[in-house]
């Protein structure tokens, strides 16, 4: 069975199947990447919540950066983020985001129970 949680015209908030939390992908407003990442992180963990999962049950992320120069900036976030011994596969790339403002789009697909 597929669950729709969140849904709109154009996507769903998260969808859930086979036991996988997919998490739409998170952008924030802010002036810096740390600032930026920090938000989109805080509503991952309000999504994962209420997928029925936590940052532990995290298996792969994907991050786009509209720059890769602020790589250091996201790993300097993430790393604090991430919890010991749990850290999920993770790709991170380089791409043209939806707003000329945003420097970074995280997307998620967690474990749940």
């Amino acid at each position: 069975m597929i669950e729709r949680i969140g849904i709109t015209l154009r996507a769903s908030k998260i969808v859930k199947h086979r036991g996988i939390a997919y998490l739409s992908g998170q952008v924030a407003e802010g002036k810096t990447i740390e600032v930026q990442t920090q938000a989109c992180l805080k509503k991952i963990d309000a999504l994962l919540i209420e997928a029925g999962s936590n940052r532990k049950n995290i298996l792969r992320a994907t991050i786009w950066l509209s720059d890769m120069g602020y790589f250091a900036g996201l790993n300097e976030v993430w790393n604090a983020w991430v919890p010991d011994g749990h850290a999920p596969a993770r790709a991170c790339g380089e791409a043209k985001l939806a707003r000329n403002e945003l420097m970074v789009e995280i997307i998620i697909d967690a474990a749940y129970e």
